[in-house]
Protein backbone atom coordinates (compact mmCIF):
# COMPACT_ATOMS: atom_id res chain seq x y z
CA UNK A 1 0.00 0.00 0.00
CA UNK A 2 1.08 3.24 -0.62
CA UNK A 3 1.90 5.98 2.17
CA UNK A 4 -1.07 7.88 0.87
CA UNK A 5 -3.30 4.85 0.54
CA UNK A 6 -2.41 4.36 4.08
CA UNK A 7 -3.16 7.42 5.18
CA UNK A 8 -6.36 7.76 3.27
CA UNK A 9 -7.53 4.15 5.06
CA UNK A 10 -6.29 5.78 8.67
CA UNK A 11 -8.56 8.77 7.74
CA UNK A 12 -11.51 6.63 6.54
CA UNK A 13 -11.33 4.89 9.85
CA UNK A 14 -11.25 7.60 12.21
CA UNK A 15 -13.84 9.55 10.38
CA UNK A 16 -16.33 6.52 10.61
CA UNK A 17 -15.06 5.36 13.98
CA UNK A 18 -17.91 6.86 16.10
CA UNK A 19 -20.50 5.55 13.68
CA UNK A 20 -22.23 2.28 13.65
CA UNK A 21 -21.10 0.19 10.65
CA UNK A 22 -23.35 -2.61 9.64
CA UNK A 23 -21.85 -3.68 6.25
CA UNK A 24 -18.56 -2.89 4.59
CA UNK A 25 -18.57 -3.39 0.97
CA UNK A 26 -15.38 -2.91 -1.89
CA UNK A 27 -14.47 -2.86 -5.14
CA UNK A 28 -12.48 -6.23 -5.67
CA UNK A 29 -9.41 -4.03 -6.44
CA UNK A 30 -6.67 -4.38 -3.80
CA UNK A 31 -6.34 -0.72 -3.13
CA UNK A 32 -9.81 -0.36 -2.72
CA UNK A 33 -9.80 -3.43 -0.79
CA UNK A 34 -6.60 -1.60 1.38
CA UNK A 35 -8.68 1.26 2.14
CA UNK A 36 -11.75 -0.21 4.28
CA UNK A 37 -10.07 -2.92 5.88
CA UNK A 38 -9.21 -0.67 8.79
CA UNK A 39 -12.87 -0.06 9.03
CA UNK A 40 -13.89 -3.73 8.72
CA UNK A 41 -11.60 -4.32 11.43
CA UNK A 42 -12.75 -2.06 14.09
CA UNK A 43 -16.38 -3.15 13.39
CA UNK A 44 -15.60 -6.75 13.50
CA UNK A 45 -16.88 -6.94 9.42
CA UNK A 46 -16.08 -9.07 6.51
CA UNK A 47 -15.46 -6.75 3.38
CA UNK A 48 -18.26 -7.87 0.88
CA UNK A 49 -16.88 -7.75 -2.53
CA UNK A 50 -18.87 -6.36 -5.42
CA UNK A 51 -17.17 -6.81 -8.78
CA UNK A 52 -19.70 -3.81 -10.47
CA UNK A 53 -18.21 -1.54 -8.10
CA UNK A 54 -14.59 -1.18 -9.85
CA UNK A 55 -13.51 1.20 -11.44
CA UNK A 56 -14.73 2.22 -15.39
CA UNK A 57 -12.37 0.00 -18.12
CA UNK A 58 -11.39 2.91 -20.15
CA UNK A 59 -9.61 0.70 -22.80
CA UNK A 60 -8.48 -2.25 -23.30
CA UNK A 61 -5.11 -1.26 -24.37
CA UNK A 62 -3.31 1.51 -22.83
CA UNK A 63 -4.27 4.92 -24.17
CA UNK A 64 -1.94 7.51 -25.54
CA UNK A 65 -3.28 10.77 -23.88
CA UNK A 66 -5.54 9.87 -20.56
CA UNK A 67 -6.61 13.27 -20.38
CA UNK A 68 -8.09 13.40 -23.72
CA UNK A 69 -9.12 9.62 -23.58
CA UNK A 70 -10.90 10.19 -20.46
CA UNK A 71 -12.50 14.14 -21.72
CA UNK A 72 -13.79 12.02 -24.60
CA UNK A 73 -15.79 9.70 -22.80
CA UNK A 74 -17.48 12.28 -20.91
CA UNK A 75 -18.07 14.56 -23.83
CA UNK A 76 -20.00 11.60 -25.62
CA UNK A 77 -21.77 10.06 -23.17
CA UNK A 78 -22.30 6.60 -25.81
CA UNK A 79 -18.46 6.83 -26.52
CA UNK A 80 -16.44 4.11 -25.88
CA UNK A 81 -12.66 3.35 -26.57
CA UNK A 82 -12.34 -0.05 -27.87
CA UNK A 83 -12.85 -2.51 -25.47
CA UNK A 84 -13.83 -0.04 -22.91
CA UNK A 85 -16.79 1.22 -21.23
CA UNK A 86 -19.05 4.46 -22.29
CA UNK A 87 -20.53 6.62 -19.24
CA UNK A 88 -23.75 5.11 -20.18
CA UNK A 89 -23.03 1.03 -19.74
CA UNK A 90 -20.49 2.08 -16.32
CA UNK A 91 -23.15 4.21 -14.82
CA UNK A 92 -25.68 2.03 -15.61
CA UNK A 93 -23.41 -0.27 -13.88
CA UNK A 94 -22.81 1.20 -11.06
CA UNK A 95 -25.90 2.33 -10.25
CA UNK A 96 -27.54 -0.56 -10.52
CA UNK A 97 -25.23 -2.08 -8.36
CA UNK A 98 -25.76 0.94 -5.70
CA UNK A 99 -29.74 0.76 -5.95
CA UNK A 100 -29.33 -2.80 -5.55
CA UNK A 101 -27.17 -2.87 -2.48
CA UNK A 102 -29.02 0.04 -0.75
CA UNK A 103 -31.73 -2.12 -1.18
CA UNK A 104 -30.29 -5.13 0.00
CA UNK A 105 -29.42 -3.53 3.11
CA UNK A 106 -32.16 -1.13 4.00
CA UNK A 107 -31.87 0.12 6.65
CA UNK A 108 -28.18 -0.25 7.66
CA UNK A 109 -24.93 1.86 7.69
CA UNK A 110 -23.09 0.80 4.92
CA UNK A 111 -19.39 1.72 3.73
CA UNK A 112 -19.26 1.37 -0.10
CA UNK A 113 -15.73 1.42 -1.00
CA UNK A 114 -14.84 2.28 -5.19
CA UNK A 115 -12.97 4.84 -7.66
CA UNK A 116 -13.27 8.26 -8.19
CA UNK A 117 -14.91 8.03 -12.06
CA UNK A 118 -17.34 5.74 -11.25
CA UNK A 119 -18.15 7.24 -8.11
CA UNK A 120 -18.83 10.57 -9.62
CA UNK A 121 -20.84 8.89 -12.74
CA UNK A 122 -23.03 7.03 -9.73
CA UNK A 123 -23.89 10.87 -8.53
CA UNK A 124 -24.39 12.22 -11.70
CA UNK A 125 -27.05 9.93 -12.38
CA UNK A 126 -28.75 11.36 -9.37
CA UNK A 127 -27.91 14.95 -9.55
CA UNK A 128 -26.40 16.13 -12.96
CA UNK A 129 -23.95 19.31 -11.62
CA UNK A 130 -21.70 16.04 -10.56
CA UNK A 131 -19.78 15.83 -14.09
CA UNK A 132 -16.37 15.87 -15.74
CA UNK A 133 -15.17 18.82 -13.83
CA UNK A 134 -16.56 17.85 -10.27
CA UNK A 135 -14.26 14.69 -11.37
CA UNK A 136 -11.33 16.49 -12.18
CA UNK A 137 -11.18 18.23 -8.84
CA UNK A 138 -11.11 15.21 -6.53
CA UNK A 139 -7.59 14.50 -6.58
CA UNK A 140 -8.49 11.21 -5.17
CA UNK A 141 -9.47 12.70 -1.87
CA UNK A 142 -11.48 10.98 0.61
CA UNK A 143 -15.15 11.87 0.66
CA UNK A 144 -17.86 11.37 3.16
CA UNK A 145 -21.59 12.28 3.46
CA UNK A 146 -21.60 13.36 -0.02
CA UNK A 147 -25.27 14.28 -0.73
CA UNK A 148 -27.10 14.01 -3.92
Amino acid sequence: MSRRGKKDSIKITETLSSASIDFVISSPYLRAIQTVEGVAHKFGKEIILNKHFKERTLASESVSDFQQAIYKVWEDPNFSWPGGESNVAAQTRSVTALLETLKTYQGSNIVIRTHGNIMVLMMSYFNSTYGFDFWLQLQMQIYTNVHL
